[in-house]
């Protein structure tokens, strides 16, 4: 089950104006869920986003990038689960395109103004049919109140739906924020490690709102993981629909770029945080704290090396204080001129090592009271600078490999 993770309310999430949402059940991998989200936007809204980095990155993150690069503007994403259509070669770009002018004869708009956007198994064929059958329902409801709805539409091993509003005034005007993603296993950073969609009612000038959700991805979903495994399809889209009466944002220094920024960056780690929590088969959340390094990239490589470790992770399932398997994940992050002698390693509140080797003055009942927790924190303080750096992890357990065994079935 999620690690003290509730379901959003929807009461709790905020309309954010310039944006309508639906939902269909296209049964495209399983009968009667939904499976189909539409999120039309206003005319004069701005989008950016960043992809993944995967090679062999599917064809709706390769058609989505290059709609978002011509000049007529965003009108629609599509968002549809069941299916990844990754690893689907020539065919898959055309069902992607197909996808896209299908939404847009329904909404008069060109395919062109429609991103498109897939989860689910890799290498099988987009069931077309299925989307473009689904689209009516999808379109016809669609409503600004919707985002409960979406963010359980665009689920597939996810337990629990992740989304979440939040409102910041700038300037005497209020400026709503929400966001909805999906994530559960495959999931480890090279952007964006899932799929997550942010949208504000603030105007803001497109290259700083690329710099926007870069700068969230980064210290957000770009410092989790759950499996170590990168996905072919994920992407996280920032989307200014400019409703508020706010004036537009031109410039990351200023009071307003810093202040949304804030909020934004604050959304986006709930959701990366939110999609550890239901890692699947988690038990445990844990932070893992590098402190004390000479630049943010080898703090980040020794947090991954603890995080991604599946015999750390195993150890944390089992609540087994066999800590020497943090040490080795540290020695083998690659930092050759590390310092062992002079880090020191906590769990929680209590020193485990320093020194090069076991505390003095640390006990074995004190770490297996802190693994029987189910949020944990592993600090590792390396003394050779002033960086810091954390991450975002959970624990291996039986059901990870059963819910990833039996995935297709």
């Amino acid at each position: 089950m999620p690690v003290n993770l509730t379901p959003p309310v929807a009461a709790q999430l905020l309309p954010v104006a310039g944006v309508s949402l639906g939902i269909a059940a296209a049964n495209i991998k399983r009968e009667n869920r939904k499976d189909l989200l539409v999120m039309q936007l206003c005319d004069g809204a701005r989008v950016a986003g960043v992809f993944t980095k995967n090679r062999f990155c599917a064809a709706p993150v390769i058609v989505a990038r290059e709609h978002l690069a011509q000049p007529d503007g965003i009108r629609a994403l599509l968002v549809n689960t069941g299916n990844a259509n990754a690893g689907t070669g020539e065919q898959g770009m055309n069902d992607a395109r197909t996808t896209c002018a299908a939404l847009a004869g329904l909404l008069g708009c060109k395919a062109s103004q429609i991103l498109p956007f897939s989860t689910g198994v890799i290498m099988e064929p987009l069931p077309v049919n299925k989307i473009t059958a689904g689209l009516p329902g999808a379109v016809t409801n669609m409503r600004e109140d919707n985002w409960l709805d979406a963010a359980q539409a665009i689920m597939t091993t996810d337990i629990v739906a992740k989304a979440i509003s939040r409102q910041v005034t700038i300037d005497g005007v209020t400026i709503t924020i929400t966001g909805i993603a999906k994530g559960s296993g495959m999931i480890h950073p090279n952007m964006a490690t899932m799929l997550g969609y942010i949208a504000t009612d603030a105007a803001i000038a497109q290259p700083l709102l690329q710099a926007m959700v870069s700068e969230a991805a980064n210290r957000s979903f770009n410092c989790i993981t759950v499996d170590g495994d990168t996905s072919t399809n994920d992407a996280l889209m920032l989307i200014a629909t400019g409703k508020s009466v706010l004036h537009e944002i031109k410039a990351a220094d200023s009071h307003a770029g810093k202040a949304l920024q804030l909020v934004i960056t604050e959304v986006a780690t709930n959701l990366a945080q939110a999609i550890v929590r239901d890692g699947e088969g988690a038990t445990k959340f844990i932070t893992v704290q590098v402190e004390g390094g000479r630049d943010e990239d080898e703090c980040k490589q020794i947090g991954y090396a603890i995080a991604r470790s599946p015999l750390v992770k195993t150890a944390f399932f089992a609540s087994d204080p066999n800590l020497g398997r943090i040490l080795a994940a540290i020695g083998y992050a690659g930092i050759d001129d590390l310092d062992v002698a002079a880090l020191k390693l906590y769990l929680d509140e209590v020193l485990v090592a320093e020194n090069g080797g076991r505390a003095a003055s640390y006990v074995e009942e004190e770490g297996q009271r802190i693994m029987q927790q189910s949020d944990i924190t592993i600090r590792v303080v390396l003394n050779r600078g002033a960086v810091n750096a954390t991450l975002w992890t959970c624990d291996f357990s039986y059901d990870y490999v059963k819910i990833n065994a039996s995935y297709r079935s």
